[in-house]
């Protein structure tokens, strides 16, 4: 069957966007005016879409969505009803969408259609809300947090921002279900510069309602000695950016994110210190973890860095044997992957300071070759040289100790 002459196919959204700014384009997506369900799908479209007609091309696998309106019925960023007709416009269709620079559509013929003036906002460096009807999806705030972290010299517009802080206001975040939060606060977390997401989130008071743990860091005083940025919240966003700098997995850009909520909750009348803030911390990462279903990965790497990052500083001052002890309780020797990934974390926490962007690491250095030599031992053979099982740990500790002693270098023994 051939499709009819009403029937008109249009490049949409991100891939418009990023072949305009001159970035590669990842996925495609299409957007279908003129045309039906039964239509799609004698032409021989697979249907996916659960909530409106999304299908995939026959042969790219590309997906195509009918035109479509929607209509605020309910709270939350599922309170829509949805309209498809072949009558619905393209521009009916561009004006649901959230931000100008994604209400861009091109033809077949490589024409631009651009209702909104998206293009003008790509060229001047402007994240605009399409509409109103901006503020009736939620999820929106945390897109245009997202793309200001995504392009460096893209700004939030006075009045779109405006437009965020009447949504918290209203309560429309307190709607947010946890799998979208953390969805987009993921993808922000891998973007280039992940504090702009955060800035974002901040200034229109977002961030207080979902992530009042990490709001309540920013004025937070820390000794200049130590921390030449002073604010905790200013180090925290450093931090992730040095994490996003090195291109570190979203694991360690969660754990550095993560490390000082603790801090938020120091009492004001022992400020700049901040004695057993670790402590305070994992138990705040508790409700969060939980808050927003963080998968296993990210939550197990940010309970541990939370929890021992402050003991990293004092590894180069500990005996051998308080040194392999904490690599046990690191788990380092049974997850070394992990225990690589909290050394990434530290040294994120540790270069993430104003002026000490390259400081060096020694305490990492010395950890690993521990670990080397730790690793050196064979544990199973030891086993079942011992006689009394409740004695094996004891020996393994007592054999890989002796093997971190015997590299002299490392201790100066």
């Amino acid at each position: 069957m051939q499709k009819n002459s009403a029937m008109q196919i249009y490049s949409v959204g991100g891939a418009v966007r990023d072949e305009l700014l001159g970035l590669p384009v990842k996925d495609r997506d299409f957007v279908v005016v003129g045309s039906t369900i039964e239509e799609m799908l004698s032409l021989g479209y697979k249907s996916v879409g659960k909530d409106f007609p999304v299908f995939l091309h026959p042969k790219t696998l590309e997906e195509y969505a009918l035109a479509r309106t929607e209509r605020k019925t309910a709270s939350g960023y599922k309170g829509f009803v949805v309209h498809v007709s072949p009558e619905v416009t393209l521009e009916q269709d561009l004006a649901r969408r959230d931000l100008t620079i994604n209400a861009i559509a091109k033809d077949a013929d490589g024409n631009l259609i651009d209702p909104y003036n998206g293009v003008a906002d790509l060229q001047s460096g402007i994240l605009r809300h399409v509409s109103t009807s901006f503020s009736e999806d939620p999820v929106r705030i945390l897109r245009a947090a997202r793309f200001a972290a995504r392009f460096n010299r893209f700004t939030v517009t006075k009045e779109t921002n405006t437009l965020m802080y009447d949504m918290v206001k209203n309560g429309e975040v307190d709607a947010l279900v946890a799998e979208r939060v953390w969805q987009e606060l993921a993808k922000g977390l891998m973007e280039n510069n992940p504090s702009r997401m955060f800035a974002v989130l901040r200034e229109c008071g977002a961030l207080k309602k979902i992530l009042p743990e990490l709001d309540k860091l920013w004025g937070v005083p820390q000794p200049a000695l130590h921390h030449p940025e002073v604010d905790t919240g200013v180090h925290v966003m450093m931090v992730i950016d040095y994490a996003a700098s090195q291109h570190f997995s979203l694991p360690v850009r969660y754990a550095a994110l993560t490390h000082d909520l603790g801090k938020g909750t120091t009492p004001v009348d022992i400020f700049p210190r901040h004695i057993g803030h670790e402590e305070r911390s994992v138990n705040l990462l508790k409700d969060v973890n939980k808050r927003l279903r963080v998968p296993n990965d990210c939550k197990e790497l940010a309970n541990i860095v939370a929890k021992f990052h402050g003991k990293m500083h004092q590894v180069s001052k500990m005996r051998p044997d308080a040194v392999l002890i904490f690599l046990m309780e690191l788990d380092a020797i049974r997850q070394p992957m992990r225990f690589h990934d909290f050394l990434k974390a530290c040294e994120s926490d540790s270069r993430g300071r104003l002026g000490l962007e390259n400081c060096a690491l020694p305490e990492a250095e010395l950890l690993k070759k521990v670990l080397q030599a730790a690793l050196t031992v064979d544990a199973g053979a030891i086993a079942q040289a011992v006689e009394l099982p409740e004695d094996i740990k004891q020996a393994v500790f007592e054999a890989r100790l002796k093997a971190v002693k015997n590299r002299q270098c490392l201790f100066g023994l």
